[in-house]
């Protein structure tokens, strides 16, 4: 898999005159030009999709519907889940667009972006000078968010076992234990190598949600127990849980990217929309369900909810683990991808340093996410604000404005509806970004404090 920080194997595109497309271009199809090695089929692409937004996200469903009520929360979840989708696919259709009016078989996002706010309406223009760093900016800081998630994660599960059969220890003390082995993964810098890793941890994962979903299942309560509806002011903790859940903007270019196929991607029943109907259903039906059992005491991750006593309910914690642990060094891998090969590595002359150098970025990664574990280890709030901030930004707020500028030539349809739509999704994407990141601040500091 190619992370967006990388470029598609030729030198970025000259930004030009996007009114006056290259002669010809109409005739371009820039999926007909790509040269992709080892390119997947449509099957393999659809088990990529489910296997990318499927993951650790899905286990935080039950914390999310606590802030939301069991009525809210399905609602809620589908309205912002065909929200993701639309952009997702004004995102691919506006990259299409830029890669057949410059005659490129891809664009990466932030070549796209920057592309199309040199060709887009002037007010935008001077974004222009950042546009590169601040895709890429936001890319690497959400995913160093997820890493961050993860570690907590990990510590959780591990504290749980070893308070119960060895000694009670803060979970800050578990954090630290899990440095080696985060680095020692986090090491292994080709996502070949990793793949045998990946696989092992898909399997894995199969028999974890399994074991989840029979405690689910066991002793619901009475659901008049539960709440419909929360109180307004915990719905930005709920945005925030969900779009950081259901959204994976970077691994999902990057598949699409990949395809031998890429026009069965976007298809009214192409990979994209079964793909996230069956993802936002599994994500309602765990968020409905682990609500309904848990209650407002649903935590960050539904695997801390499970009976700590319980042998199998120890074996899902273990499996859940090793899964993130596996993880932690493939969404780390677009962050370090970034600081390295794209920025810093052209400044080291001497290339025989090259791995050294690596090795000591990743390692401060590694690093970094544990002291931002540390300071910050309530899992449902870290999750919100990773949410809120980066993903309102990358899958709600770039896309509506990418559209913008790629359609700005040839204008926005009959009352400029195409723009009041873009300009909406803006909106919305600013108003959570703000609310959600702002009430997440407020209670990790009210956490801290106490």
């Amino acid at each position: 898999m190619k992370s967006e920080s990388q470029t598609s194997g030729k030198e970025a595109p000259k930004a030009s005159n996007g009114n006056n497309a290259a002669s010809g271009s109409d005739d371009y199809d820039p999926h007909l030009h790509r040269n992709v090695e080892n390119p997947t089929t449509t099957m393999q692409t659809f088990a990529h999709f489910l296997k990318a937004s499927i993951g650790s996200g899905v286990l935080a469903m039950p914390s999310a519907f606590a802030n939301a009520g069991y009525i809210t929360g399905p609602v809620l979840t589908l309205i912002i889940g065909g929200i993701a989708v639309h952009c997702l696919h004004i995102l691919i259709n506006s990259m299409y667009a830029l890669c057949k009016r410059k005659r490129v078989p891809y664009m990466t996002f932030s070549e796209a972006m920057t592309i199309g706010l040199h060709d887009g309406p002037p007010i935008f223009k001077f974004v222009l000078p950042i546009a590169t760093p601040l895709v890429d900016g936001f890319l690497a800081f959400y995913h160093f968010g997820i890493c961050c998630v993860y570690v907590v994660f990990i510590s959780e599960s591990i504290k749980q076992i070893v308070d119960e059969y060895l000694v009670v220890l803060d979970v800050r003390l578990h954090m630290c234990f899990i440095l080696i082995p985060l680095f020692l993964l986090y090491s292994i810098r080709s996502l070949r190598t990793l793949a045998p890793f990946s696989t092992t941890a898909n399997l894995m994962l199969f028999v974890g949600f399994g074991i989840v979903l029979y405690y689910i299942f066991a002793t619901l309560p009475p659901i008049s127990t539960r709440k419909p509806f929360q109180e307004i002011s915990r719905l930005p903790i709920f945005f925030g849980t969900v779009l950081f859940a259901i959204e994976a903007v970077g691994v999902i270019l990057a598949i699409e990217e990949k395809m031998a196929k890429p026009k069965s991607y976007i298809k009214p029943f192409g990979v994209l929309n079964v793909g996230m109907a069956i993802v936002l259903s599994l994500y309602t039906l765990l968020g409905f369900f682990g609500y309904w059992e848990y209650g407002d005491e649903a935590l960050g991750s539904v695997t801390l909810n499970i009976p700590q006593e319980a042998v199998l309910a120890q074996v899902a914690k273990i499996i859940f683990a090793i899964t993130t642990w596996i993880t932690y060094a493939l969404q780390g891998y677009v962050t370090a991808d970034i600081i390295w090969n794209k920025y810093l590595s052209k400044r080291v002359k001497n290339k025989s340093r090259h791995v050294l150098y690596e090795l000591l970025i990743r390692a401060t990664i590694v690093l970094l996410t544990f002291c931002f574990a540390v300071a910050i280890p309530d899992l449902s709030l870290f999750l919100s604000l990773v949410g809120s901030f980066c993903l309102s930004i990358l899958g709600l707020i770039f896309p509506a404005l990418l559209q913008i500028c790629v359609q700005y030539g040839g204008g926005y349809g009959v009352w400029k509806l195409m723009l009041v739509k873009n300009l909406l999704l803006m909106a919305f994407g600013i108003f959570g970004g703000v609310v959600g990141s702002y009430v997440s601040i407020v209670q990790i500091i009210d956490n801290y404090n106490t």
